[in-house]
């Protein structure tokens, strides 16, 4: 009874939302991407201004609001743009006083104000710039307008300058790098993390990476020229956001203002502006005939935006294209002796092939004052990618010829639609979006058998790429949050409350293993293979899922010092884990008959449903709580800290699994030798079985093979983490200062388990359990036994960008980061979601250690005028870390001999006065202005890389130690790099 009607409340929930959306539909900016700014009013006595009026005037499109001021001359100004204001106050009978601050992105300004009484209302008016944000109990970092335009980034990739907060990693940007381009914080995977734009979430709810389309990309998430500024929360956020248990970044867009201007670029890299990193001199000294791989990248576009109506009607629209080329080499070099392998010719794949990758970002925005007191935006996005990749140099020693590419296609639709109504001391803010996120790499060339060619020390791969794989995700959001300041009981109060419905729907092709693979091998002389691997059946799986997310949060102030965040947030997940998933008769019965016999039994309660078994999850709860007290009265000095719990998601690409592991499995086949006849568990091998028809093989597969069960949990728990922070801040002339201890408990980690293997007596690996004899070659089961330990001191020192004079001008700030972080039932932190997170065969046995990730870290950043240096912009960025330990051997269950955890530190190097850093990175930006003409400003830009040519090693060798103890010679010899040599990019802006 209590379900059903929780259905029917939310049911009806929805359905009132929906209709409060669509009728105030039109579309400002989104709930969690906007500022406020609160005060005080008073006259030259400090007596309160009752009934004054606070006029916030938009200095880029002319659109005004009005509030008026209380009893206590309080006032608040919610839901703020992001951008440059001029804040009036104004009482009959006293002179006007305007202030011109900045509001920032999810910051909450104090700008206060002291009125003369005078005979006449004169409109004298005194500007002063506000100071900056110091009275917020969350642990945040603003990425300025500045900083995005003017910071070396190789690839403009907006997440790259996440890197800029404290406690964040942000993944490598490499001129050969395939993928992953995401950011991660509080010790956890990328998949905990969460990114808003113009408040609609890009959460991938399916695969790995957190953001979609960053798992496997090497593009940008959005259009770098739209983004007008992100803040980085990684502490204590607040009850209005979700989806995300460590990290997350809300960005706002720009919009068109008054004026009409724009800008329009040009950046361009090749092989002739990179150098050759150590390894890569290294072969140009063993190989004469060593060539430079070519590579170009050229990243363009233009923006443009202003008045359609003036202080009424703004249209803002941008462009960005990202195509690069790299050429990869295939140089097979085929074993001798073998008449069988050279009937294939191995050599006539070899050559140098082009990997072209494409991406197209476009974004547009109408934004509409429809009234003095309501506002409207309409916003479209759209990303294109498509890169054909995975072929040339692999699998250490391996090639995979160009047959083998894969054509790795991403694509990104997003609507949005937002309205505000504001009256006095109420904000509505109502928002509907449409998303629409799609992976798709598939088969560059489709319809060939795979051959894999196992050569002393290497494999070599023709035939078509195994896999092709289609995720689509398609969201309509629907979203209102009404904000009320006018409440006083025990001091001020601004109460916020929102509601959103998520009707998601995912479409998956997920068609492994579909190209057969055949394995050679010498002991065979390469005449036949050894063994299939083919997945069959269907691939394809759709499921409807909604999401259900409240909040309500009081930002109370006792007294003009103290503020206090009380926050509580649900959320509900109607399919998040496959509820109506019935378990197939022939897995129930199998496990029945031997689960007794295998090294992990399973309780078949838990694992094994009927369609009603999987409950769904109702206890979502989310206190989130903070706040901040000033130490004086001017705010200079502030101590804040928090408490909240934080649930995130698992991927739903585990329920995929479960469900296509059985109707679209993958076999194994083993073929007996030539001349031999087949033995138990093998196949006679025929020429006919070498081909991509289906019939052919899944009548072969049919008979022999055995498949894999996948077993979810029915009491399966959503992953979740306690964040608690205690911090002190001090604004020290233009300077703002923040030492932070945080700490992150993160638990319900979802890991995968082997029922039919498990440990020794003596905690080494494995005892097994014969599946396949019995019809399935795996059971493989989920835990949500991994848990995460983090704590770090946080360090920022932060002094935005601006103008002393008409010709110079400043900026520069510095994040500093030592973190401590321990794991349980992880070997390492990976994605917590993947079929192998290093956990095999189960998490039981592994207990809490310290993780072996990177301790300290800085990062630095400047901008600054040279007046006297031809009139250059010079910026910049520093990063420095410490490195990664490295277990000697590996876990203990594989190496019980010689085995030490995290006994390997690499070696370091020194940085100016500073200690010893493993990984150090100097990369600057000079821009000149050439004379300008009309309205138009040309400059010339050049980006140098890793400036100094730092190597940054990586691979290091950490084989088990000897018998004896001593250490083997091999340990710390290091096979890579973790970063670019130098390189050069140069380019041209135009802005107007």
């Amino acid at each position: 009874m209590i379900k059903h009607g929780f259905r029917r409340i939310a049911g009806l929930a929805s359905a009132g939302l929906a209709m409060l959306l669509f009728t105030t539909a039109g579309a400002l900016h989104a709930q969690n991407s906007t500022g406020r700014v609160t005060g005080v009013v008073a006259d030259s006595s400090g007596n309160p201004v009752d009934a004054g009026d606070i006029v916030a005037l938009n200095l880029a499109n002319g659109v005004s609001r009005t509030v008026s001021t209380r009893e206590t001359g309080g006032y608040a100004l919610a839901g703020m743009v992001p951008g440059d204001y001029d804040i009036t106050a104004r009482k009959i009978g006293m002179g006007a006083q305007t202030q011109r601050i900045k509001v920032g992105i999810g910051q909450n300004l104090i700008v206060n104000f002291s009125l003369r009484s005078q005979t006449v209302q004169l409109e004298e008016i005194t500007v002063a710039t506000a100071a900056p944000e110091t009275r917020t109990s969350e642990v945040a970092t603003n990425v300025t307008e500045q900083q995005i335009e003017r910071l070396p980034t190789p690839s403009r990739n907006f997440l790259d300058l996440a890197a800029l907060a404290p406690g964040i990693t942000v993944s490598e940007d490499r001129v050969n790098g395939t993928g992953f381009r995401t950011f991660s914080g509080g010790g956890q995977s990328p998949s905990s993390a969460n990114v808003f734009v113009d408040g609609t979430s890009l959460k991938n709810d399916v695969t790995a990476g957190g953001v979609s389309g960053q798992d496997a990309s090497r593009g940008n998430p959005f259009p770098r020229n739209a983004i007008q500024e992100y803040r980085i929360l990684s502490q204590n956020f607040k009850a209005e956001y979700q989806k995300a248990s460590s990290a997350l970044i809300t960005a706002t867009t720009k919009s068109g203002g008054n004026v009409w201007s724009g800008n329009a670029f040009f950046n361009f890299q090749n092989q002739g502006l990179l150098a050759l990193d150590t390894f890569q001199l290294k072969d140009k000294a063993a190989n004469s005939t060593f060539t430079e791989p070519d590579y170009a990248r050229y990243i363009g576009g233009v923006s443009l935006g202003g008045p359609i109506i003036k202080n009424k009607l703004h249209i803002f629209g941008s462009y960005e294209g990202n195509y690069q080329n790299r050429n990869n080499r295939v140089a097979f070099a085929p074993p001798t002796g073998f008449a069988a392998l050279d009937t294939v010719n191995l050599s006539q794949y070899n050559g140098e092939f082009l990997s072209p990758f494409r991406e197209t970002l476009l974004f547009g925005k109408l934004s509409y004052a429809v009234s003095p007191k309501s506002s409207a935006e309409l916003s479209f996005t759209n990303r294109h990618e498509t890169d054909v990749r995975d072929f040339g140099p692999c699998c250490g020693a391996g090639f995979n010829s160009f047959q083998e590419a894969v054509n790795f296609r991403q694509n990104t639709t997003l609507l949005q639609g937002h309205y505000n109504i504001f009256s006095g001391p109420w904000l509505n803010e109502a928002k509907l979006d449409y998303s629409r996120f799609r992976r798709n790499p598939s088969p560059n060339q489709s319809g060939l058998p795979q051959r894999l060619f196992q050569v002393p020390g290497a494999d070599y791969v023709i035939g078509s790429n195994r896999s092709t794989q289609d995720f689509i995700q398609k969201r309509i959001g629907l979203r209102d949050d009404l904000t009320y300041s006018g409440f006083r009981a025990g001091g001020q109060h601004i109460f916020k409350i929102g509601a959103s419905v998520d009707l998601v729907k995912y479409d998956i092709l997920k068609d492994n293993d579909g190209t057969p693979r055949f394995l050679y091998n010498a002991a065979y002389n390469y005449q036949s293979p050894f063994e299939l691997n083919y997945g069959t059946g269907d691939p394809a799986l759709n499921k409807k899922n909604t999401q259900i997310g409240m909040y309500l949060q009081d930002d109370w102030s006792p007294t003009a010092r103290l503020t206090l965040n009380l926050g509580i947030r649900w959320d509900f997940e109607t399919n998040m884990f496959n509820t109506g998933y019935v378990t197939p008769q022939n897995v129930v019965d199998t496990l029945t008959r031997y689960n007794d016999s295998l090294p992990t039994p399973l309780d078949l309660n838990r694992y094994t449903t009927n369609g009603s078994d999987r409950k769904q999850f109702y206890g979502a709860f989310q206190p989130r709580l903070g706040f901040s007290y000033a130490l004086d009265r001017e705010n200079k000095t502030t101590i804040f800290g928090g408490f909240g719990i934080y649930y995130d998601r698992s991927l739903f690409d585990i329920s995929v699994d479960e469900t296509l592991k059985l109707t679209h499995p993958s076999y194994t086949i083993r073929f007996a030798a030539p001349g031999v006849p087949a033995g138990p568990g093998e196949v006679d091998w025929q020429d006919s079985y070498l081909t991509a028809d289906r019939a052919v093989l899944d009548q072969l597969v049919g008979t022999f093979g055995t498949p894999e069960a996948w077993l979810i949990d029915n009491e399966a728990k959503v992953p979740k983490s306690r964040q608690f922070n205690l911090g002190v801040r001090r604004q020290l002339g233009t300077l703002a200062v923040s030492v932070t201890y945080a700490g992150v408990r993160s638990v319900d980690q979802l890991t995968m388990n082997w029922a039919n293997f498990g440990l020794n007596p003596n905690g080494s690996c494995c005892t097994s359990f014969n599946t396949g004899a019995h019809g399935f070659s795996n059971f493989i089961y989920t835990t949500s036994d991994a848990k995460t330990w983090y704590d770090a001191l946080l360090v920022q020192i932060d002094r935005p960008y601006r103008r002393s004079s008409e010709n110079f001008g400043w900026g520069a700030g510095l994040a500093f980061t030592y973190a401590v972080r321990s794991l349980q039932g992880l070997d390492g932190f990976g994605d917590l979601g993947s079929s192998f997170p290093g956990a095999f065969p189960n998490t039981t046995n592994i207990p809490k250690h310290p993780a072996n990730d990177e301790r300290a870290r800085i990062v630095a950043n400047w901008i600054t005028d040279v007046p006297y240096l031809f009139g250059i912009q010079f910026s910049g960025l520093i990063t420095l870390g410490s490195g990664n330990k490295q277990d000697i051997g590996g876990p203990i269950r594989f190496n019980p001999v010689g085995y030490v955890r995290g006994g390997y530190s690499p070696p370091g190097q020194n940085f100016l006065i500073f200690g010893k850093w493993v990984y150090r990175d100097v990369s600057i930006r000079l821009r000149k202005d050439l004379p300008s003409f009309g309205r138009g400003n040309l400059g010339i830009t050049a980006d140098v890389f890793n400036v100094f040519n730092y190597n940054n090693f990586g691979c290091f060798a950490t084989p088990p130690n000897q018998a004896n103890g001593d250490p083997d010679p091999n340990l710390g010899t290091s096979t890579c790099v973790v970063s670019d040599a130098r390189r050069l990019q140069i380019g041209a802006e135009y802005d107007f």
